[in-house]
């Protein structure tokens, strides 16, 4: 089973949605902006993909800069806290499959995962 954290306005992952299905599998999508994941969802993502709360945030989000969240003091509890409150800091897509993550940043990143 695979599954892709998923945000259908963002073109990264719409192609690597679209890359998954062409390879002839039908993911589970979730839209984590409408269905946020908690903390200890992003935890064990984060521990999926093999990175730290830091490396997953979208700096360029306005909840990054509004919250401080540069601020090197911030221990990756907080981070991912953020993260859980504001979805939108988290970056996208997140494929899943099994106890593996990866970023599909490029798109073909979830193939050495499918």
């Amino acid at each position: 089973m695979v599954t892709i954290y998923h945000n259908p306005r963002c073109s990264k992952s719409r192609q690597t949605l679209a890359l998954i299905e062409e390879k002839g599998l039908q993911p589970e999508v979730v839209l984590y902006l409408e269905t946020p994941p908690n903390a200890a969802d992003i935890t064990e993502l984060l521990s999926k993909l093999g990175m730290g709360a830091r490396q997953l945030l979208r700096k360029g989000e306005d909840a990054y800069k509004d919250n401080d969240l540069k601020n090197p003091a911030l221990s990756d509890n907080d981070l991912i806290n953020a993260m859980a409150q504001f979805p939108k800091l988290i970056e996208r897509p997140i494929v899943v499959k099994g106890d593996r993550a990866v970023l599909g940043r490029p798109p073909e990143n979830v193939l050495e995962l499918i």
